[in-house]
């Protein structure tokens, strides 16, 4: 039988690296919808043809969790663990997972310093977190100690250099370079995409394949959702309050970054393009090497 779901309350008296870290996204509803989107047939393609059923696997910054429940049916009667650093989105997470047959457990954890034995895990998943992370070599490091040796790692990050939208608008470049600006100023890496090989050869993973792709949007439907999306985020998200509080922006300029975006999204012929890098990699079979 099933055990129960461990509490997700933390402990007061605890101290985690992962509060100190400035999230660039924040989890207003702008943000936690598009999550809610993502699917592990989309978004984890590259990692499902090496699932099998009985595996048991963590996926960290789990978030709203629908990548992890996808996972869950792929492994039952395996066990799917998803970790995040934020309460109210792993709350979330348990709601939309309910009276799935293959649900996944949902645990508040710190990708630091997680809270599981050596070995404990066949498989691991990350999907865009490393990139808002300002350590991500020692979470990478603490996600090979948590996996068993030789045991597969799928991470996948966007690479904001590579954002492009068509037709031209300056705002749309204006938001490009202040995302970046932002999410380095947090100590994160925007680009992150493009790191991951070498990120994983220096946390101790071996037999790194490369995965990347193209994410576009080119449908009415999906140039409305990612215009009108993005231009919420820049008002009411966490970047928005960012950009201002670092004093990279006005709230002038934000203004016209957003109508930007709700121009553009009902522009003829309109195209959004960017580069995600997935990486498959495994744990080290001989970790004292």
């Amino acid at each position: 039988m099933r055990q129960p779901p461990p509490p997700l309350e933390p402990d007061p008296g605890s101290t985690r690296m992962s509060d100190l870290e400035r999230y660039t996204h924040g989890h207003h509803a702008s943000v936690v919808g598009q999550h809610l989107r993502r699917t592990a047939e989309r978004d984890a393609a590259y990692l499902l043809p090496h699932l099998r059923p009985g595996q048991r696997v963590i996926d960290v910054g789990c978030g709203p969790g629908t990548i992890t429940r996808d996972i869950a049916t792929r492994v039952a009667p395996g066990e799917v663990l998803g970790v995040d650093a934020q309460l109210d989105v792993l709350e979330l997470a348990r709601e939309q997972s309910a009276g799935h047959t293959a649900a996944p457990h949902f645990q508040l954890a710190d990708v630091y310093a997680l809270p599981f034995e050596d070995g404990s895990f066949d498989v691991a998943h990350a999907h865009q977190v490393l990139q808002h992370l300002s350590h991500p070599i020692d979470a990478l490091r603490e996600i090979h100690r948590v996996l068993r040796p030789g045991a597969l790692l799928g991470v996948r990050d966007a690479d904001y250099a590579t954002m492009i939208g068509w037709p031209k608008r300056p705002e749309i470049e204006r938001w490009v370079e202040l995302y970046r600006a932002v999410a380095r100023r947090n100590g994160a890496e925007p680009d992150a995409g493009r790191c991951l090989p070498d990120w994983l050869r220096r946390a101790g993973f071996e037999q790194v394949e490369v995965r990347p792709d193209v994410v576009h949007m080119a449908t009415s439907e999906e140039t409305a959702n990612w215009g009108h999306s993005w231009a919420e985020r820049v008002l009411e998200s966490n970047l928005g309050k960012q950009a201002l509080e670092y004093e990279l922006a006005t709230p002038d300029e934000l203004d016209w970054i957003a109508c930007g975006f709700r121009a553009w999204a009902h522009s003829p012929g309109a195209l959004f393009l960017y580069v995600n890098v997935a990486c498959l990699a495994r744990a080290a079979q001989d970790r004292h090497a």
